[in-house]
């Protein structure tokens, strides 16, 4: 017979055995506090390919990372089998916080973001003069995301040999974006441009953006010779180039002066994520100015104030046609 009263004890309590068994639930993580730490150079189809102490590493993401991303130039943590050998793997278990991230949507009017790579510092549109034809709407599309994501952007003009890079440049230079113009003949490893170009990308990590068929592959293959990709061809009836990279992949520079990131063509470069506002702040001419401009001002309006800043004299005219150019892609489809 149970008793109960003031000298009841656990045996006097019915307890429910869990379906879980006895073991506590907790929302505790580990802290792995001895994992290593990885630089992801690729992703393809789940698969995390990680530099690990000098070591190609495969992982996968561990399970606590939920829906986090992990993308090329992320800076992780990783755990489990490090040597690198062939038929093991490895578990990402932590992404650390990223000091940049490239982001680009399908369209305008998607609202779900691509993040192209993280923890880049420069943006590499490259862009042909010829075959395919320059497309300056998608152009200004890249600056603009590498405006929006605090990135500096570098444009790589090729196929000189084709074209002049005049009139493109013409049209960029009140932005004094840097640039680097490349010709056919010019893609040898120790070509004049091609350590021009490595000049630039020394100490950084660089993405390489382009449409496909201008020859983005090509260059990167010039810059590190000895992780030469396919190469593709321009469709002579449409002027379109193949695919020839299908996943980002970021490469070390000889002598480790920076990385490449080379990452497939795109024949879009939506920007439903970016906030005009924020544009401005690669203007350091311009955003003062801006201080005076009416709430929510898109800056091509009566009333707004960089008109006044300009004639005042504070910036060039030039300037101020060329912010309003790039703000206006996103309300422009690139072939309009």
């Amino acid at each position: 017979m149970r008793r109960y009263g003031k000298h009841t004890d656990e045996d006097d309590v019915r307890v429910r055995p869990s379906r879980h068994g006895s073991r506590p639930r907790t929302h505790r993580r580990p802290a792995h506090a001895d994992a290593a730490e990885g630089f992801v150079t690729t992703v393809d189809r789940g698969r995390i390919t990680c530099l690990v102490e000098g070591r190609t590493v495969l992982a996968m993401k561990a399970r606590e990372l939920g829906r986090k991303g992990v993308v090329v130039g992320d800076r992780v943590a990783v755990v489990g089998d490090l040597s690198g050998r062939k038929d093991t793997l490895a578990r990402v278990v932590r992404v650390e916080e990223r000091s940049s991230v490239l982001r680009r949507t399908a369209d305008d009017t998607d609202p779900f973001e691509r993040v192209v790579v993280a923890n880049a510092d420069q943006l590499a549109i490259v862009t042909a003069l010829a075959d395919p034809e320059p497309r300056p709407r998608l152009i200004d599309r890249c600056l603009v995301a590498a405006f929006d994501a605090g990135l500096d952007p570098l444009l790589i003009l090729t196929k000189a040999d084709l074209a002049s890079p005049g009139p493109l440049l013409a049209a960029y230079s009140p932005l004094g974006v840097r640039h680097v113009v490349t010709s056919a003949e010019a893609f040898g490893p120790d070509s004049e441009a091609v350590e021009r170009a490595r000049e630039m990308l020394a100490g950084r990590i660089t993405a390489f953006v382009g449409h496909s068929g201008v020859g983005k592959t090509t260059l990167v293959n010039a810059l590190v010779p000895e992780r030469e990709r396919a190469v593709g061809e321009v469709n002579p009836v449409t002027g379109r180039g193949r695919h020839t990279t299908v996943a980002a992949l970021a490469l070390p520079l000889p002598g480790d002066a920076g990385w490449v990131v080379d990452t497939p063509g795109v024949r879009s470069f939506g920007l439903h994520h970016v906030d005009p506002g924020r544009v401005i702040q690669a203007f350091p001419d311009l955003e003062p100015g801006a201080e005076g401009c009416p709430r929510s001002c898109g800056h091509d309006e009566p009333d707004c104030a960089l008109d006044d800043w300009v004639a005042e004299g504070h910036a060039e005219p030039a300037r101020l046609a060329s912010l309003r150019r790039l703000l206006a892609t996103r309300e422009r489809r690139e072939g309009d």
